[in-house]
């Protein structure tokens, strides 16, 4: 016989162990590809599906005679080596695969056997590698195997440790599953020491099953994941929205005044705050607030100053006073997050405005008359820091044509790609090239600069409110 025909002969005899390899192989790449372009978390057990699916197609690849005898010489060279390795770490793989299933305390114990599997597989690669006997630990790579199976068969069969255990909203067909395998191998195992030969496709039907029911799991928890994040974002959204409610509608008409308020949360809803406190068409008050961190909390806590800025309505006049009871209303409830705050009041029939702040940056206040922009800081402590703090006024005369600044630190902090921060310099430079611009054509000439500032393909870093209010 020729050796076409020996290639044909033994691609006949082991046709089955092939095709059944090589969809196993494709099937695992295909899980990791899918794995790759998610990128998420939950996506983890698809990883390691794909890892086991396609040690388990390579083993038998590896393993055939004919595909051997039809391939290179260094492919021939190195199947043995790769065949020792793929043996011993399917029970690692298929143990980690498990894990990603589990909950508690499982997930301690399921990675204390995958150590147990990598030490032993470490070992009897090594002992191959020296000796040339790839089966010298096989026996204890089968039982610790099997321990993982009776494992997995109980947990997956009994309701009770199902719902403790598995992160799993059905364990029906993960059960079914398991129970099939360790069926399969129970007979196989039993059989074939008596002399008597099981088909090879017993094996093969026996892994699909196992790995149907892992990827079915695995789907379930996805797509558990998915309509997990669906609700949240549209609960987000619905926070977004009432989160921009609290806000001012519109900004208040003052007399001499032109003001223009810009509000761009980093997520969908913001620990940044602003409030306008008018009291009649000459006189108003401008708060800004900053609550340390972002998102829900952030907001809740942004909601509750909204309603603390209700009750000192009286002393509008005071930035002090205004200050001192926010901070003294927010304390108690702030929980060890912080907040900054800033407090304007502006009275245009008399052309003067005092200043006061918990902890913010600084007021800007641009002078026409000479072209000079002055840092405002009078600053007391931060909100949850002390229940009892006083706040340092600065009274501010101003003119027709003079400007000022309220904004958080949003503006100021955002980096380059460098790590460079926009800093006070750039802001203050902004201000000065934009003098002759509209309050509201500044807010938009510094908000495009500070994005500008940011890589591209970054997203917003802060929270951002900014406040310009001119004299006119």
């Amino acid at each position: 016989m020729n050796p076409d025909s020996q290639v044909v002969a033994l691609l006949r005899d082991q046709l089955m162990g092939i095709v059944a390899g090589t969809i196993f192989l494709f099937i695992g790449l295909s899980s990791l590809m899918i794995a790759a372009v998610r990128r998420r978390r939950d996506i983890r057990i698809f990883v390691w599906l794909g890892i086991w699916s396609a040690l388990y197609g390579a083993l038998h690849l590896t393993q055939s005679s004919a595909v051997l005898a039809a391939s290179p010489r260094w492919f021939e060279v190195g199947a043995p080596y790769a065949n020792t390795a793929m043996t011993y770490l399917a029970v690692v793989v298929g143990s980690l695969s498990f894990r990603e299933l589990s909950l508690g305390k499982m997930r301690k114990l399921i990675l204390a056997l995958a150590a147990v599997g990598l030490v032993i597989a470490v070992a009897g690669f090594a002992i191959f590698v020296f000796t040339g006997s790839n089966d010298r630990l096989i026996l204890y790579n089968n039982l610790l195997a099997t321990c993982v199976l009776l494992l997995l068969t109980t947990v997956a069969a009994v309701p009770a440790l199902s719902r403790r255990y598995l992160l799993l909203p059905s364990r029906g067909v993960l059960a079914a599953g398991t129970i099939v395998f360790a069926l399969e191998a129970l007979c196989v195992n039993i059989m074939r020491p008596l002399g008597f030969s099981t088909p090879i496709i017993l094996d093969h039907l026996g892994f699909a099953v196992l790995l149907f029911a892992f990827g079915y799991s695995a789907v379930q928890i996805a797509s558990a994941n998915e309509h997990r994040l669906l609700a949240i974002e549209s609960e987000l959204e619905v926070a977004r929205q009432l989160q921009f409610s609290i806000l001012p509608g519109a900004t208040p008409e003052l007399r001499s005044l032109r003001i223009s308020a810009a509000y761009k949360p980093m997520t969908a809803v913001a620990g940044d705050f602003y409030e306008f406190l008018p009291v009649d068409e000459w006189r108003g008050g401008f708060l800004v607030a900053d609550v340390s961190g972002h998102g829900v909390p952030a907001a809740l806590i942004a909601a509750m100053i909204k309603v603390a800025a209700q009750t000192v309505t009286d002393w509008v006049d005071s930035p002090a006073e205004v200050l001192r009871r926010l901070g003294d209303i927010l304390h108690d409830q702030l929980r060890g997050q912080f907040v900054s705050a800033a407090y304007l009041w502006i009275d245009t029939e008399s052309g003067s405005a005092r200043y006061s702040a918990a902890g913010h940056p600084p007021l800007l206040c641009w002078r026409r008359r000479d072209g000079a922009l002055s840092r405002i800081e009078s600053n007391g402590l931060l909100f949850g820091v002390s229940a009892d703090c006083e706040y340092p006024v600065c009274e501010i005369p101003f003119v027709r044509g003079d400007r000022f600044l309220l904004y958080t630190d949003g503006v100021v902090e955002p980096e380059n790609a460098a790590g460079e921060a926009f800093g006070d310099h750039r802001l203050e430079q902004v201000v000065r090239d934009c003098v002759a611009l509209s309050a509201s054509e500044l807010s938009e000439r510094l908000l495009a600069g500070v994005r500008a500032w940011q890589p591209a393909s970054a997203p917003q870093q802060d929270d951002v409110t900014l406040i310009v209010i001119d004299v006119v």
